[in-house]
């Protein structure tokens, strides 16, 4: 039995991310907190599948912080972000969450929340099974069912889970076109070349942050995208 913390100040807001977990996959445990410091006590004394977990808690404005700092020195719990926070001011401190997907509040649907928990869910149990081997490359490395791994030129790439998996379709037919179809099957939510296009956008800007010059991602019109080697 999966078991899921909710940490989350709003009660409404914590009681109907608890009711959709639960409506998704029944039978799974899910316990709620809505303060850092009962965050903290239950992670002392539970071992969590996931947790979904808000930034802001009470008026601390940087509480999720601190959790997820907690939940680092135990080991490798995935977590999932859910703020208000627009993503591209997340994206520039994902380096210091380390949180492994990030959904925005008021900007997702119940079907958004619940097929990436369920992927969350479904890739730790796959991680804690296996154990794969990196893909070296010269430039890029990168591992689908472990995040946070990716590297280029050596330097951390800061991606989402889904972003993840667009990168390792892309690389592992590279040189080649990777169909918006092809790609549609590893999107786990919007299932739709805007939200593709969306995907590949932040990987592009992600690289950018460690290599201003990376150009490696082609657009092919009406087709799709081709990761070009140099």
């Amino acid at each position: 039995m999966a078991r899921v913390a909710v940490i989350e100040d709003d009660v409404p807001t914590s009681t109907q991310l608890r009711g959709w977990i639960e409506a998704a996959r029944p039978g799974t445990h899910v316990d709620q907190w809505f303060s850092r410091d009962e965050a903290v006590a239950a992670l002392d004394r539970e071992r969590y599948d996931l947790v979904v977990l808000d930034i802001e808690l009470g008026r601390e404005r940087n509480a999720g912080v601190a959790v997820i700092n907690e939940i680092n020195k135990r080991g490798t719990t995935p977590v999932l972000v859910v703020s208000g926070m627009p993503a591209s001011i997340y994206r520039s401190i994902m380096k210091a969450l380390d949180a492994w997907d990030y959904l925005q509040k008021s900007d997702f649907t119940e079907r958004d929340f619940v097929e990436t928990v369920l992927d969350m869910l479904r890739t730790a149990r796959e991680q804690r099974a296996e154990s794969p081997a990196a893909v070296p490359a010269s430039e890029l490395s990168l591992d689908p069912l472990r995040q946070g791994t990716p590297t280029w030129r050596g330097q951390r790439v800061n991606l989402p889970l889904t972003a993840q998996r667009i990168l390792a379709a892309l690389y592992e037919r590279r040189g080649h076109v990777v169909s918006y179809e092809d790609l549609f099957k590893v999107v786990k939510s919007g299932r739709n070349r805007d939200n593709v296009r969306k995907h590949v956008s932040t990987i592009r800007d992600a690289f950018r942050e460690t290599d201003p010059g990376f150009d490696r991602i082609e657009n092919v019109p009406m087709r799709g995208f081709r990761w070009m080697d140099g």
